[in-house]
C-alpha cells in the first residue's frame, strides 16, 4: 500500500498507515458519527474499526488497499456532532464512602458539596467514545468541566471491579479489578465486561450512559 499523509483541516482529516494492514484517520470530535458512518457502509475491505480518542484505527483485510469509495469516506466533511443513536443504558452507583474513595476530595476541589457533586455527575448524558485500557473498559465523554481532575499522582495497586472513576475529561468504569490511576467516585455491580456473553462488552462506542445514584 501507498503510504498517503494529508495535512487535517475542516473537510479532510489527516491520515498515516501504521502498518501495511492499519490506517489510522485524525477524526477530532467527529469520531462517533464518522464511525457510525463507515460502519453503515459495509466496507469489503476493512476487517475492523476501531475508535480511539479523536481517531479511528481501521485494519485492512489481507491484499486490500484503499479503494475511492473509501477514500471518499474518509474526506466527506461531517456535522462534527457526536453520534446519540446507541443504545441507553442507565447504572446504578453507589457514591462516596467505601465505593468512593476519592469523592469527599474531588467535590471539594469542584467547591461543590457530596450530594451537589453526585447530583452533577448523574445529571448528564454520556456517551461511550471508545474502549480501552482493559477489555470493555467504557471512555465517557460528557463529564462537566467543573468535574475534570487528574488521574491520581500514585495508582492504587489495585481498584475493584466496577469502580466507576473519572480521569482528565472522561468517567469510566473499571470492567476487572486490578491497578488503576482513576479517581474512584463510586461502584456499580452492573457487569460490564463477561467473555462468556454473545456481546462480552457491555458498552459499545456510540451507546449512551445514565447514571442513577442508589
Amino acid at each position: 500500500m501507498e503510504n498517503d499523509t494529508r495535512a487535517p483541516s475542516q473537510s479532510h482529516p489527516a491520515w498515516r498507515w501504521i502498518s501495511d494492514r492499519g490506517l489510522r484517520v485524525e477524526t477530532g470530535d467527529t469520531t462517533l458519527t464518522r464511525y457510525a458512518a463507515l460502519i453503515s457502509l459495509n466496507l469489503p475491505e476493512i476487517e475492523d474499526i476501531i475508535p480511539a480518542d479523536g481517531c479511528l484505527f481501521l485494519i485492512f483485510r489481507r491484499g486490500a488497499g484503499l479503494s475511492e469509495n473509501l477514500r471518499s469516506a474518509l474526506i466527506a466533511p461531517l456535522a462534527g456532532k457526536p453520534a446519540t443513536s446507541g443504545t441507553l443504558h442507565e447504572i446504578a452507583v453507589e457514591y462516596g464512602g467505601v465505593a468512593g474513595p476519592d469523592l469527599p476530595a474531588l467535590a471539594e476541589r469542584a467547591g461543590l458539596d457530596a450530594a451537589a457533586y453526585i447530583n452533577s455527575h448523574a445529571a448528564v448524558e454520556y456517551s461511550v467514545a471508545f474502549l480501552g485500557f482493559q477489555p470493555g473498559f467504557p471512555y465517557l465523554h460528557g463529564l462537566p468541566c467543573a468535574l475534570h481532575v487528574p488521574r491520581r499522582a500514585s495508582p492504587r495497586l489495585r481498584v475493584a471491579a466496577g469502580s466507576v472513576a473519572i480521569g482528565g475529561g472522561y468517567t469510566g468504569i473499571y470492567p476487572a479489578s486490578g491497578p488503576g490511576g482513576w479517581q474512584i467516585i463510586g461502584h456499580t455491580t452492573a457487569v460490564i465486561f463477561d467473555p462468556q456473553r454473545e456481546a462480552p462488552a457491555l458498552l459499545m462506542p456510540g451507546d449512551r450512559v445514565r447514571f442513577v445514584p442508589r
